[in-house]
């Protein structure tokens, strides 16, 4: 049995976790975290997740639990998590990064790490929507510069950055199939007077409300036709589901960092 620690346990997404965990062939809850101070600390994590007892308090302290888990899966917040990857580098633990938010100096150290650990880093660990991206591939190469790109995200009003990970991975997939540098071309929102778009652009928009679990729209639009590619998620389940899969991989890597397209054999 590969021995997991979820990160979170006591939030949505770590409850979906633990429940998917729990009905995994190959996999179990091992230990679950959550911030210090928090009331569920000490807490049985299978009682809070609805899953019964499992016999795993909640702890609030990562060093304490090194030694009960191979394979760390958070889902937390960039601060958090920046904390975790070091702790986990420092022990010799794998770890499934689903967090957002994570700034160009994160994701320099996590690169760092990686070359002694193995990380699966995702913005998302939807299988729909890393299919999506090869599909926006797909659809940048066959348009080239002949159409207009804009990426329309929509998420719950309690989301606290934007444009999303998801959408700012659709848009470098896209600049990177066109020779493009997303961070010259990118553009979020628009207001005024703005003057004519430039076809190099990439546009970004983003919507916050009610409880929207995640929908995106890439749209080429040319003279007399656009294409629309949509992903729309129903539930937290296929996240959990997809980085369930990604722990069942990561197995059998000694170190790398990887994201949800390695683990699907969905390069090039």
């Amino acid at each position: 049995m590969t021995r997991i620690a979820v990160a979170g346990a006591a939030g949505k997404m770590g409850r979906t976790l633990i429940q998917t965990i729990t009905n995994t062939e190959g996999l179990e809850v091992t230990a679950a975290l959550e911030h210090q101070g928090m009331s569920v600390i000490g807490a049985d994590a299978g009682e809070v997740a609805g899953v019964g007892k499992l016999n795993i308090p909640i702890s609030g302290q990562l060093e304490s639990v090194c030694e009960d888990f191979d394979i760390l899966i958070d889902f937390t917040v960039a601060a958090a998590t920046v904390e975790n990857m070091e702790v986990c580098a420092a022990s010799g633990r794998k770890m499934i990064i689903g967090t957002t938010g994570l700034n160009e100096k994160d994701k320099a150290r996590l690169k760092g790490l990686a070359s002694t650990i193995a990380v699966v880093y995702a913005t998302n660990f939807s299988v729909g929507v890393n299919a999506t991206f090869r599909l926006l591939e797909v659809a940048t190469q066959i348009f080239g510069d002949t159409v207009d790109i804009e990426i329309i995200e929509s998420h719950h009003r309690h989301k606290v950055d934007a444009p999303s990970g998801t959408a700012l991975t659709m848009g470098e997939v896209i600049a990177d199939s066109l020779g493009r540098d997303l961070s010259e071309v990118a553009v979020y929102g628009r207001e005024g007077a703005t003057g004519g778009r430039s076809r190099e652009t990439i546009g970004f928009h983003s919507l916050r409300a009610g409880d929207i679990v995640g929908e995106h729209t890439v749209v080429f639009a040319g003279a007399g036709e656009r294409l629309e590619i949509t992903h729309r998620a129903q539930s937290r389940a296929n996240f959990a589901e997809g980085a369930v899969r990604a722990a069942s991989w990561i197995g059998g890597q000694e170190k790398g960092l990887f994201d949800m397209r390695d683990v699907l054999g969905l390069r090039g």
